[in-house]
């Protein structure tokens, strides 16, 4: 549901049982295509900054900023209201775990940024939603019918085909996306494991707090922070962690207005999105590379995605 990477675009930190707004399904689309423009332009950023700072120090600022959309989030909940303002959970494990996969989460993907083509990395960062899927099955016990296995596997394969093994542009770093879709995808299905009576937006505060514990740690345990070289570098680190909190923020609201398989289909426009901006911005133009596995992942994404809402449907 992201990165551009899938898992920061899994708005599932919903908890299973939550209603769906009311919103407008038009308006809610056009909210989440801008909400993508501002995950690729964090990504761009990340890409740019990782020549001078760490993965890990970048993750630490994006969780950071991370916290003001979490709080004005949960500031803005009429569930979180309802319920009397409550601040306490009772599976702090569990929302603390998912806070710490995050953040190992951004590591791998921020990591990638840095070391492959930016459309790249984030086309194999699209295959969260096929692990997903699997780890609906391992950890919820859902039924997964053969049409939507086809699927994952024909996404798997175009994800092999992305990453290249074989080829000679082929490097092990092809590996951090996937790794970092994978931990994305856990952290939206455990989201479902969650009390139904927990406001999906407290869960969002906890698990972009202990992200922010995580990502300090893992950034700390890796060599510390390094001095802002520049005032310039200081705008562009305040402006990616905001760029990547506005995103998180307006991915929230379109998901409030309508249901997510109303949503999901159009989150693939990152990908040619991404492209572009890859293009434009650092001449990079990995067309043999992404071609035609891109393509093997959004079909399989989609089918799983209308297979499933044509099961809820019946």
């Amino acid at each position: 549901m992201a990165p551009p990477g899938a898992l920061e675009r899994q708005v599932s930190d919903m908890p299973k049982g939550r209603a769906p707004g009311t919103g407008s399904a038009g308006a809610a689309i056009a909210i989440s295509l801008v909400s993508l423009v501002f995950f690729d332009l964090m990504g761009l950023m990340i890409k740019r900054l990782s020549t001078d700072y760490s993965a890990a120090e970048l993750s630490a600022y994006r969780n950071l900023f991370g916290m003001i959309p979490g709080v004005i989030v949960l500031w803005s909940s009429r569930s979180w209201h309802r319920a009397g303002r409550q601040l306490r959970v009772r599976q702090w494990g569990l929302i603390c775990g998912r806070g710490l996969i995050v953040a190992l989460a951004q590591l791998m993907f921020y990591l990638s940024l840095g070391l492959l083509p930016f459309a790249s990395a984030t086309t194999i960062s699209y295959s969260g939603g096929l692990f997903m899927k699997a780890f609906a099955v391992i950890l919820l016990r859902e039924r997964v019918g053969p049409i939507r296995w086809t699927a994952v596997v024909v996404g798997f394969i175009g994800v092999i085909m992305v990453m290249g093994p074989g080829r000679e542009t082929f490097t092990l770093a092809s590996a951090l996306p996937l790794a970092a879709a994978a931990l994305y995808a856990l952290t939206g299905v455990t989201a479902r494991l969650i009390d139904e009576d927990v406001p999906s937006a407290l869960v969002n505060l906890y698990s972009t707090g202990f992200a922010v514990i995580g990502s300090l740690a893992i950034a700390l345990f890796l060599g510390g922070f390094s001095p802002v070289q520049s005032a310039s570098d200081l705008v562009w680190i305040a402006a990616m962690g905001s760029s990547g909190g506005i995103a998180v923020l307006l991915l929230i609201i379109s998901f409030r207005m309508t249901e997510q398989s109303n949503l999901a289909p159009f989150s693939f426009f990152g990908i040619p999105m991404a492209f572009v901006f890859g293009w434009v911005f650092f001449d990079e133009a990995p067309i043999e590379d992404l071609f035609p596995g891109a393509l093997l992942i959004v079909f399989g994404g989609l089918l799983v995605v209308l297979r499933g809402r044509q099961r809820d449907i019946a």
